[in-house]
């Protein structure tokens, strides 16, 4: 039956034309490869080389084996080579996911350098809305996770990036913007206008609403941040943002932000399973992340 070393042996043939210098660049005797010939020809019940000629030459079959040889191991090189740079992290598929939209105006210039660096790596990204984005990361649906929550799980490793003040986004005409410092029971009239998380992961209500046992009364949901700042400066609600994205607004005079009690202070982490923070596509971007400052 041809087999992928016969390929080898026969290209290799074709271009020493001769069986002692094909078998010492495949380390074999001379024998050893007139053997693997001989039971190539009689399996296939045809000769492949004219043993007599020198140097050795092909019959119209071997020329036909030869193309297919032609053909074939190139393509077997790239694949070892694949598989080579799979085995030591070199490439494969690392998925992303974000709780911020905005993260991504950050995130876009490290993207690129990684590009350049990991060529063989495909980038993929997922939404960081879905109800349980840890057990995502954990399941091996997405490989980093862009997040405020450090939930203490022992399979996660949690990297710091930066810390940022969340501070409440009104409108300039609303009743709020006259103060300077927010109270919690300010806020148990309003409308709540969010991202679509769950509200244990909302920073206003899980470091400043409900420690002081406030609720506001309704929340409205919506993914893009334009809408959310659309829907704030038209007095539908209030919200609170993260200081870097709700100042690029409050400069154009949409908004305007104000501190939450004394002040709400978060961290934001790259999460990676612990299992996979040193293959080197995974390594390689956190190691890029150490360089990120604050917006």
């Amino acid at each position: 039956m041809l087999e992928i070393r016969h390929l080898q042996m026969l290209s290799i043939l074709a271009r020493h034309g001769s069986l002692v210098m094909t078998a010492d660049e495949l380390n074999l005797t001379a024998s050893a490869i007139s053997h693997q010939l001989k039971e190539l020809e009689s399996y296939y019940d045809i000769t492949l080389v004219n043993r007599r000629t020198r140097p050795i030459s092909f019959t119209p079959a071997g020329r036909s084996v030869l193309q297919l040889a032609d053909n074939i191991l190139p393509q077997v090189a790239r694949t070892k080579a694949d598989i080579k740079r799979l085995a030591h992290g070199q490439a494969g598929r690392f998925r992303l996911a974000s709780e911020c939209h905005s993260c991504f105006d950050w995130l876009m210039p490290i993207l690129n350098v990684y590009r350049k660096e990991y060529s063989d790596v495909e980038l993929d990204f997922t939404s960081g809305f879905e109800p349980e984005p840890h057990q995502m990361l954990l399941d091996g649906d997405i490989d980093l996770l862009i997040t405020a929550s450090n939930l203490p799980i022992d399979a996660i490793y949690y990297q710091p990036l930066f810390t940022y003040e969340s501070r409440l986004v009104v409108s300039p005409t609303h009743r709020l913007a006259s103060q300077s410092v927010i109270n919690a029971s300010d806020l148990a009239d309003e409308t709540l206008i969010a991202y679509p998380v769950e509200q244990t992961r909302l920073d206003v209500i899980a470091k400043f609403l409900e420690p002081n046992g406030i609720c506001p009364k309704h929340i409205r949901i919506t993914e893009l941040t334009a809408m959310l700042i659309q829907l704030v400066a038209s007095e539908r609600g209030v919200s609170a943002l993260p200081d870097w994205v709700a100042s690029e607004y409050e400069k154009k005079g949409w908004v305007v932000t104000r501190t939450l009690g004394q002040g709400v202070y978060c961290q934001l982490y790259a999460g990676v399973r612990k299992s996979s923070r040193d293959v080197a596509y995974v390594a390689g971007f956190l190691e890029l992340l150490k360089a990120i400052k604050k917006p």
